[in-house]
């Protein structure tokens, strides 16, 4: 069986390190990592990437008409489009603040989606 050599960019720090990944059989060779983030990143963009949804939703408030969001942890990449479908529905009906609760249980997983702005009243 021919080996696969993959390139990638780690995200993980602020080195971009230009990572090597070949598997060999059921192993994974890694090389050109600074640091160990470095090789566990290279592994899981081959084997199940996965990726932190930032959207805005849009709210009931005209001075404040869509409100940044993100999920709470990360989704499978192959899956981004299908979160996003139920994402798009969403119009906000109260004020929030970062972190409160958005939406529970996106597409019936138990990732939720959370506030990253902030909904304040302009005061006058």
């Amino acid at each position: 069986m021919e080996s696969k050599e993959v390139n990638i960019t780690c995200i993980t720090c602020p080195l971009g390190c230009a990572i090597t990944v070949k598997k060999k059989g059921d192993e994974y060779e890694v090389s050109g990592n600074e640091c160990k983030k470095g090789k566990k990143y290279a592994i899981q963009e081959l084997t199940n990437p996965v990726r932190s949804i930032t959207s805005t939703v849009k709210t009931v408030f005209n001075d404040f008409p869509r409100l940044p969001v993100k999920t709470d942890r990360e989704v499978p990449l192959q899956d981004i489009f299908i979160f996003m479908e139920q994402i798009n529905t969403v119009v906000v009906q109260k004020r929030m603040k970062p972190g409160d609760l958005v939406l529970k249980n996106v597409k019936d997983t138990d990732i939720n989606l959370v506030a990253t702005g902030d909904m304040a009243e302009i005061q006058d």
